[in-house]
């Protein structure tokens, strides 16, 4: 992604006491007790945090968490991700109880710069930041003087605190923080100059979701391995049996365009060679089957790859010199369909290649296998580094390079 006409957090002028609003994202997932049942993305945004608070910024911090729906929802405050970056800071978190107006500015004002951070309670209980709402957006900008979208994985919603409020501040007064630097360079990078056999994993549930981006990598990988329920309509376009697994039908004549499209250029779309299925998600083990071949039986639905494919996706990988994985390999939060996807990190922390996780599920993934630090680059973000891949503009970026004020 062009990088040219952003501003980074390094870049700004950080003068002691300025108000520096940063949007982050914290929209991580909690456990049934209300905790924090993974930190990653909250250390994700730590350097970013760090350098406003050792700059003895005001520092206000806001994020979304789940999907309130525009109203108050006790179970999705922002207390619980306060706890936690307070233990992973060590830095007292001021959690006010209203989002905008002049109690939160006094607030703001009354902050104790290097000793305390302001988290705002979670955007979404208010309905103005899904709609973009511009009078909601003011009251978010009239907090700070400085604004920093660190949030690379909502940067591809056109919302308030990502997109809306950036138009109040002028082109010197906003920036990107840390984190979102590093996903564009990385995302950027796998693209532009790849060190060859480049291959991709694609994975998840939508073949919908996922199609652009195939087209895109179509004219730019050796290979891609194709899992997960996406794989059952790529197979059904390819004339296979795909018994009751999920398929998008509206999307299987595409699918077979782009399988045709890939193979006149070239390129090698490898679809499952055996599955792990059975007759529903809610499967226990006596009825899980491994089949023989690509076809699925009546009855069964695919919910994994088999062990043929991981072997065959595995060798394929370790001969990789560049790799890019989004999307798990089967249903792999149930244990009885978690081998594929598992394997196949596995594969990927060890294989001698520049690997990159596209986030979401795949990131998750990563974490279960407890193959992280393995990885050269695991993103925040999956819907947005799918965006970036695909060759999208970023409506986060964008809000960044334009100067006040800007058109919707």
């Amino acid at each position: 992604m062009e990088l040219t006409g952003i501003r980074f957090i390094d870049d700004l002028d950080l003068e002691p006491e300025t108000p520096v609003f940063i949007r982050t994202d914290f929209n991580v997932p909690l456990s049934d007790d209300g905790e924090v049942d993974d930190d990653f993305r909250i250390r994700a945004a730590i350097p970013t945090i760090e350098h406003a608070v050792q700059k003895d910024c005001r520092v206000i911090l806001a994020s979304h968490l789940g999907r309130p729906g525009g109203e108050r929802d006790p179970d999705l405050s922002m207390e619980p991700v306060g706890e936690a970056l307070t233990e992973l800071m060590d830095i007292e978190v001021v959690l006010p109880e209203d989002l905008t107006g002049h109690p939160v500015q006094r607030l703001v004002s009354n902050l104790k710069p290097g000793n305390q951070v302001m988290l705002l309670e979670n955007l979404r209980f208010d309905p103005g930041e899904k709609g973009a709402n511009k009078e909601f957006a003011e009251g978010l900008a009239e907090l700070a003087d400085l604004y920093v979208n660190d949030a690379f994985g909502a940067m591809h919603r056109k919302h308030a605190s990502v997109y809306t409020m950036a138009q109040f501040f002028d082109r010197d007064e906003k920036a990107a923080g840390r984190l979102v630097k590093s996903e564009l360079e990385h995302l950027g990078d796998l693209l532009d100059e790849p060190k060859r056999p480049f291959t991709a994993i694609m994975g998840g549930a939508k073949v919908s979701d996922k199609l652009g981006v195939m087209e895109r990598l179509s004219k730019k990988v050796d290979r891609i391995l194709v899992g997960g329920a996406m794989a059952y309509t790529f197979l059904k376009a390819d004339g296979e049996r795909v018994g009751d697994s999920m398929v998008e039908e509206d999307y299987v004549a595409q699918a077979g365009r782009i399988l045709d499209t890939a193979t006149s250029r070239g390129v090698d779309i490898v679809l499952p060679l055996d599955h792990v299925v059975a007759p529903g998600f809610d499967a226990v083990e006596a009825d899980v089957q491994t089949t023989e071949g690509p076809g699925i039986p009546d009855g069964n639905m695919g919910l994994d790859i088999g062990p043929r494919t991981v072997e065959a996706y595995s060798e394929a990988i370790r001969e990789s010199r560049t790799v890019f994985w989004n999307g798990p390999m089967g249903v792999f939060e149930k244990d009885l369909f978690a081998r594929g996807t598992l394997e196949i990190a596995r594969t990927l922390a060890l294989a001698p290649c520049h690997s990159v996780v596209g986030g979401g599920d795949s990131a998750s993934a990563v974490r279960k296998a407890e193959v992280t630090d393995a990885i050269d680059h695991v993103s925040t973000g999956g819907g947005a580094a799918l965006q970036v891949v695909e060759g999208k503009a970023l409506p986060g970026v964008d809000a960044l390079r334009a100067n006040h004020p800007f058109d919707d």
